[in-house]
């Protein structure tokens, strides 16, 4: 039977009974019994300053360009197939441990983020992160979801890599590298393929990282230009193989629906800082398709005063998706019409809330 743990003030009270030599006795069986991190973290306590200056040798030992060079050959083999069995260059040893792989070369591209040849592991980290967004859609692991599995918080480590290139680099080159990123990591249920769990809980959304990093109305406005070039990019990239029960424009539609509370935001900031050009090709933009990008232009129009436009336009939403509730809301918002499917859709949510309250 598992015996119930203290809370804070239990826990004190029984300290508060112990002498120095016996708090001490009970100190040194946790470091000496506990895990290594367990252990680093009382030798933090007793000795802060040598702790950070080892912390700070174990960083300065970092080779960012062989972590790279590792990187890079963890991936191509991952790509390759080569995890999955039947390629000598990968042991079946390896084949079980890729995860415990992985995660060292997490750890150490981000820790070569601090050092002065930061650039490769930028590259690194990005790299990772590129592989870690592929698995939602590709198997190269033997895992039912290699990022639950890796233990990988993909937006953390895009936090930390898009801070890093801006301090390094300042805003310019920061919008210019990481507004394609964004384009090709964002996704608005999270990177585990399951959608929920303890590490989908500690995930949130790139908007979000990135609303906290744009501080002014000028960053707003130099990221989203970037941003629209990105999209351009992509518009005229060369299409991906289509398979068959993919239909024409759903990678478009995948991007918008992927990119749509970026693009709200975007709605709301560049709305207050008067940036109409921008909202009008973001609305308008060749690389987005689908409904969420019509729900866009429905609230654009909104704000413009279009209101039997954006109307219409929202009503075209609900045809294609009823049971979107972003969709209607903003319907009951302007007093739109619902299409028959949505309308009785809206209809049992509300007799459930009422059964409910």
């Amino acid at each position: 039977m598992q015996m119930r743990r203290m809370n804070r003030e239990q826990f004190f009270g029984k300290l508060a009974t112990l002498d120095e030599d016996r708090l001490a006795k009970v100190l040194w069986n946790l470091y000496w019994r506990g895990s290594a991190p367990m252990r680093a973290r009382i030798e933090a306590a007793i000795d802060p300053d040598q702790h950070d200056r080892g912390k700070d040798a174990s960083i300065a030992s970092v080779d960012p360009e062989g972590v790279l060079a590792e990187v890079r050959d963890f991936v191509s083999l991952a790509r390759s197939g080569a995890h999955l069995g039947g390629d000598r260059r990968v042991s079946p040893k390896e084949r079980t441990r890729w995860r415990f792989t992985f995660r060292r070369l997490v750890t150490e591209a981000q820790d070569a983020l601090r050092t002065d040849e930061s650039d490769a592991a930028a590259a690194a980290v990005a790299e990772l992160i590129d592989l870690a967004c592929a698995t939602r859609e590709y198997d190269y692991f033997r895992s039912e979801d290699p990022v639950e599995a890796a233990r990988f918080v993909v937006s953390d480590a895009a936090a930390l890599l898009w801070n890093a290139v801006r301090d390094r680099h300042g805003l310019s080159i920061f919008a210019q590298r990481s507004a394609p990123q964004l384009i090709r990591w964002a996704s608005r249920h999270g990177w585990t393929r399951s959608g929920w769990g303890p590490l989908s809980e500690k995930e949130t959304s790139l908007a979000g990282v990135l609303a906290g990093m744009l501080r002014t109305p000028e960053m707003w406005i130099e990221f989203a230009d970037r941003y629209l070039d990105a999209l351009d990019d992509a518009a005229h990239a060369p299409a991906r193989q289509q398979n068959t029960w993919r239909r024409k424009g759903w990678d478009q539609e995948q991007r918008t629906a992927a990119l749509a509370d970026w693009h709200l935001l975007l709605l709301d900031k560049l709305t207050d800082y008067e940036a109409d050009d921008q909202l009008t090709s973001l609305a308008t933009h060749p690389a987005l398709a689908g409904p969420e990008l019509t729900h866009l232009q429905a609230r654009l129009a909104h704000r413009r005063g279009e209101t039997s436009r954006a109307r219409e336009l929202v009503h075209d939403c609900l045809q294609k998706l009823p049971g979107h509730q972003q969709f209607l809301d903003f319907a009951a918002e302007i007093g739109a019409r619902l299409p028959p499917h949505a309308q009785e859709i809206s209809n049992q949510r509300q007799s459930t809330q009422a059964s409910t309250s």
